[in-house]
């Protein structure tokens, strides 16, 4: 492999001239023959026997090359980023200018981590609203215990609001059946809201044993065949049932916590609410922090590398539902999207981490923060033990330059929130926003000029050179 021109372009983006030589070109097309001589009809030979000359007699001399191409420039391509040093953040445009019996030539439209400008980012303030409990709050820690310990009894008297009536019904429009109209031994609380306007309302007062005509109409935007139809429902009570609240006293307390008094409980409950809302408050002032961070530089985000993280992010989604054991396919049907609806969603919350991790990583730089050899160790070892695998096993899955990476970027947002006081934050700097905005409603995948094998390798080749952190 010889980088043969390297030359800086706009938009953080790099135009290499790599050159693959004779030698090397050559064992990657006899390398695709031996592949693809077995599929290949050749009169008068065997199949898979036909010498790699008599095929290209018939096929022209190029027939190998496409291949030869994909299966040669990915390694070509990574090692001249390697040698130029550069920071590739998406994947790279192909185009072949020349492949034969002298080799492949072939250029890559790279592109790099953009240059940033940072602003302010020690030192910042941020709201911490003070948190407190009220006597309410601790009442609405309690219902979930006081629903958990509540019976529901059969009663002999007429059904009313908050009361679960046992019924059979089945609707009827125009006299006929409807389909989905019918259930029999439905439970059903009044004033639930689970069933069709003025359903619940109308049983109100009916009895065990009672029959009824109930009046409907849907209303205008429910489903096609009901939408705004006149019906009827006739209903059948089995049963009346009512909720028999428990007292919340302190032998309550002892049913249902490890208390022997209600103001222990409540005490407890107090204070595990208190700490959940402080967790709350320090993550939202840490947030304000780093968004200031953000908004504070300037920077020219290239729409490539938003695109591509995208991409990075619907195939996580996908692996995700997959694991599930739905395929990825049937999860758009179901939910009416489109791949490329999914895509453009994504380009949102692409956007802003692709601006948390310039921002992060301009502040490791700035810093000169970085980690120790022990820092990583305890990092493997840490994510090992999360996903119940060995050390070797996660030392394989992530490479340790990520994790490098994502330690100094901890270190650096770490540093961003030590530094900040409690305060005022400033005004929003109203131009880096127009020109984050800018870059997010600029984005557009780009067409590469190779063939559609040669952009797939690509992808391939690129995404294994930039795993998520």
């Amino acid at each position: 492999m010889n980088v043969k021109s390297v030359e800086k372009q706009e938009k953080s983006t790099v135009e290499l001239v790599i050159e693959v030589g004779q030698e090397e070109f050559e064992a990657a097309v006899e390398k695709v023959y031996k592949k693809q001589r077995g599929k290949i009809n050749v009169p008068g030979f065997r199949k898979g026997h036909a010498p790699r000359k008599v095929i290209e007699g018939m096929y022209g001399s190029g027939v190998f090359y496409e291949d030869a191409i994909n299966e040669v420039y990915p390694e070509a391509y990574t090692a001249a980023i390697e040698q130029e040093k550069l920071d590739a953040v998406a994947w790279p445009k192909i185009e072949v200018l020349n492949a034969g019996k002298d080799g492949l030539t072939f250029k890559a439209t790279v592109t790099v981590r953009p240059e940033v400008k940072l602003g302010e980012y020690k030192g910042l303030k941020a709201e911490k609203p003070e948190v407190t409990v009220t006597d309410e709050d601790i009442d609405n820690e309690l219902k979930p215990y006081i629903n958990r310990a509540t019976r529901v009894v059969t009663v002999d008297r007429e059904a009313k609001m908050g009361d679960t009536v046992v019924i059979d019904f089945e609707g009827f429009l125009n006299g006929e059946p409807f389909e989905g109209g019918k259930a029999e031994g439905h439970s059903l609380e009044l004033g639930s809201g689970s069933f069709v306007p003025g359903f619940e309302d109308q049983l109100v007062g009916v009895k065990a044993g009672d029959e009824k005509d109930l009046d409907i109409t849907f209303p205008e935007d429910y489903h096609a065949d009901l939408a705004g139809k006149a019906v009827v429902f006739k209903v059948k009570v089995h049963e009346v049932k009512e909720k028999q609240l428990p007292e919340v006293d302190d032998e309550f307390a002892k049913d249902v916590s490890e208390f022997d008094t209600l103001d222990a409980f409540k005490k407890d409950l107090a204070d595990k609410l208190k700490e959940r809302r402080e967790a709350q408050s320090q993550r939202d002032f840490e947030n304000a922090l780093i968004e200031q961070v953000k908004d504070n530089m300037e920077v020219d985000i290239p729409d490539a590398m938003v695109t591509f993280e995208a991409e990075r992010m619907v195939s996580d989604m996908a692996q995700r539902i997959q694991a599930q054991g739905i395929p990825f396919e049937q999860y758009l049907a179901m939910t009416g999207m489109t791949l490329d609806a999914v895509r453009e969603q994504a380009k949102v919350s692409a956007l802003e981490r692709v601006r948390l991790d310039l921002a992060l990583n301009a502040v490791v730089a700035a810093e000169g923060i970085t980690v120790s050899d022990e820092d990583v160790e305890n990092e493997y070892k840490s994510v090992a033990e999360q996903y119940h695998v060995t050390v070797e096993e996660a030392k394989e899955a992530l490479p340790e330059t990520d994790i490098r990476k994502e330690l100094c970027a901890r270190k650096a947002r770490q540093m961003i929130i030590d530094t900040a006081t409690v305060g005022k934050a400033p005004a929003k700097k109203k131009a880096t926003k127009k020109k984050a905005d800018e870059a997010e409603g600029e984005e557009k995948p780009k067409k590469t000029a190779t063939k559609k094998t040669t952009k797939k390798k690509a992808d391939e080749t690129e995404a294994e050179e930039k795993t998520e952190e």
